[in-house]
Formats: C-alpha cells, structure tokens, sequence
C-alpha cells in the first residue's frame, strides 16, 4: 500500500498477528462453511462449501491474513480482509450473489453450541459515536460529506439516497419520485401545508413538497449536502427554508413531519428525544411519515449493543430500529401511535443493485476524486452486504405512518 493509503486505513494496511485466534477462526470456519451452497477456494486449491461448480465463488487469495483478520475481529474482520483484497469473488460470480447465502443464514450460521461465546467476539458501540448534537455531526460528516461529486456517481438524477419504490420497468428516478409521493401522500402534504421534513438529503423531497404548494422547512447538519440542496432548490425555482441545525434544535409548529432513512443515525438512546421532538413540533391534527431501515425484534433485541463492520467504516453510530421497538418509544415518550405502515425491502434490493453497477460503471471517474481502491473496494462490499441483506428479508426498511389517536 501507498502510504497514503496506510495512513488513510491503518487497520487494513497491517495485518494482525494473532496466530492462535487465527487457527480458531479457521477452525470454526471450515465446518461453517461446508453446511453454505458456495464454493471457497483457497490460493493452494483447496475447497470447501456446500456448493458445486454452479454455486458463487469465494476466493481466498491471502488465507494466512485472511484468518488472522477472522481471528482478530470476527464480525469486522470478514469486511476488512475483503477491503485488504485479501479475499475476492470468483470469475463471474457477483459479490451480493455470494453474500446472500450467509445472509440467508445469519441468524444459525454459527453452530448452537458456539453461539453462547458471542459476548466474547461482541464490541460494544464506542462512546466515540454517541449521537449527541456534536457526536451527530461528526457521524454524518463522515459519511454524508465525503463528497457530493461521489454521490453524483452513483444515484438517479434526483440524488435520493434511500429505497425505491418500484413498479413494473422504469428507471430508479421514476422509482424514488414514487417512494417521494407516498411520503408526502401519507403526510397529507398539499397546498398551504406546514411542513417538516427532518433530514434534507439532497432536496428531493423538500422540492416535491413544495411544488406540491407546501410551506417547506427542511433540516440537516450536513454542509456538502445543504449547499447542493440550495442549488437545486434555485434551478427548481422552489421556496424553501433550508435549515443547518440538529432535528433537537427546530422550533415551531408544523401540520406534517416528515422523515427519510434518517431515524438510524438517531441511536437507541435518543430515540426518545427524536419522537418527542416530533411530537412537540406537531400541530394538532398533524400527520407523520418517516422511512425506515428496520430489523426483526429479536434481532434487533440481539444485536443492539454490538459494534460492526458497517458502523467502523460506513455509518458510524448507526442503529437499525425495529418496528416494536418503534411502537415502544411512541407508546412510553409521545402522544402518537403508528396508523399504518408498508414494507419496501424488495425493492431496496433492486436500488442497491442498481446503485452498485453505477459505482462499478463510474469508478475510474470517483477514482480521479481521489478515492483509492481500498474506498472502492468497502464501498462495493457495503453495497452488496446490504443488497443480500434486504433481497433475504434479513433487514428491511418501513415507510410508517403516524398520528394522535385522541385527533383521528
């Protein structure tokens, strides 16, 4: 590696030395391995899987650091050996299409007996990644502002960067104007409505709403997408007030209140906050639509306090909410209660997918923006994790709707 590179992912540039933990790691992976329709093979020829020669490829191209990656961190180190490029995919296997079978599995991959040593691989979420107002912005900057350039890459002209909604054959545009409209329409966002919308993104919505005739006020704590969002918003031609402040700092009173894929940088601790806060800005008889990344309960209930791969490198201080957990916030902090709600996690799949031959299709162009090929190699892997996890309904995203029973 460049010492560019070094400095920019000391944790994938050195390989650990753990060679004990290395041999556990093998060893339990090899069994685990063998009960999965793929084919692993190592550098020497070696195979292992439960699969054919039809089956997706997992090629192990530096087994020593490969292992001693699983052994040092058993959920990061799966992710980090991919970026190191010390394991890649077999010709003409596509890497959401190898992931999926362990995402089918996720929950009994691991053998009965081992899974009671889980507290022993666990890492709690770093105090680092509260999302306090100074932690949530130091969170989403390290994600939402790493570039607008890059995101231009890779999303649909309208620049949503949350699930589609699709229907039959048509582009991913007309998919998110779709999933846009259902927002607003759940909202009951039309003419003269006072509306919030609780993490601008690119402006998408805030436009849409406005063109709807709304009176529009979005939030966000990104500066890379609050000022690209104005440019839209002026090439639009659209009046909209567009606010650089923590959703705990609006004031106010709004009819509808709306939110997209936003609720998983709020952190469980803050949940409460976030939903009073919706609940205080809300008018009576006002309306409220957010868009979620769930996960099942129990999981969600196994899962909370663990620190992974996705929230090292991709989303830090991220939580994925379940609908329970949702209805439990609402029903002990708040006045609201969920009305009705649909699940769209097909078609998340179908987004990132698309999203991902986009970067793969751009690369050389987000190459000359100065992002590396261990970037291109986490970015791809994120996206295709997260496209088999929602193709096997592992995680799946919610747009819920919500109101005062006692004002129904």
């Amino acid at each position: 590696m460049t010492d560019f590179a070094t400095a920019r992912w000391p944790g994938i540039a050195h390989t650990p030395r753990t060679p004990a933990k290395a041999r556990i790691a093998k060893a339990i992976l090899k069994p685990t391995i063998n009960r999965v329709p793929v084919r692993l093979t190592m550098a020497n020829g070696t195979r292992w899987g439960a699969g054919d020669d039809s089956s997706p490829e997992m090629r192990v191209v530096r087994p020593r650091a490969f292992f001693a990656r699983l052994g040092a961190d058993t959920k990061i180190g799966f992710g980090e050996a991919y970026m190191a490029g010390d394991w890649t995919t077999g010709e003409g296997t596509d890497l959401a299409d190898l992931l999926t079978p362990f995402a089918e599995r996720m929950a009994t991959i691991v053998p009965v007996p081992l899974q009671k040593f889980r507290v022993f691989v666990d890492k709690k979420l770093p105090r680092h990644q509260r999302n306090s107002v100074d932690g949530s912005r130091k969170n989403i900057e390290a994600h939402y502002d790493l570039s607008n350039e890059l995101f231009m890459q890779f999303l649909d002209p309208s620049m949503n960067y949350s699930s589609a909604w699709f229907e039959g054959d048509e582009t991913l545009e007309q998919a998110q104007i779709r999933k846009i409209d259902a927002i607003l329409n759940d909202a009951e966002v039309g003419q003269g409505t006072r509306m919030l919308e609780i993490g601008s993104g690119w402006g998408s919505l805030a436009i849409r709403a406005a063109q709807r005739g709304a009176e529009v006020t979005t939030i966000t704590i990104s500066k890379e997408q609050a000022a690209l969002a104005k440019e839209r918003f002026a090439e639009a031609g659209v009046d909209v007030d567009l606010q650089l402040v923590d959703y705990r700092e609006v004031t106010g009173e709004y009819d509808a209140v709306v939110s997209v894929e936003m609720i998983e940088a709020v952190g469980e601790e803050f949940w409460p906050t976030y939903f009073q806060t919706i609940d205080r800005l809300l008018a009576p008889g006002g309306r409220v639509a957010i868009q979620a990344i769930t996960m099942e309960h129990h999981r969600y209930l196994a899962t909370r306090n663990s620190y992974g791969w996705i929230q090292k490198y991709i989303f830090p201080g991220g939580l994925l909410p379940s609908l329970d957990a949702i209805d439990d916030v609402l029903a002990d902090h708040t006045t609201l209660a969920v009305t009705n709600q649909r699940a769209l996690g097909s078609h998340y799949a179908r987004t990132l997918r698309q999203w991902r031959d986009n970067f793969n299709a751009s690369w050389a162009t987000i190459n000359a923006q100065g992002f590396d090929e261990t970037f291109r190699r986490m970015w791809e892997f994120y996206l295709a994790y997260c496209e088999a996890g929602f193709g096997t309904g592992y995680i799946n995203v919610h747009q819920i709707s919500m109101s005062r029973p006692s004002e129904v």
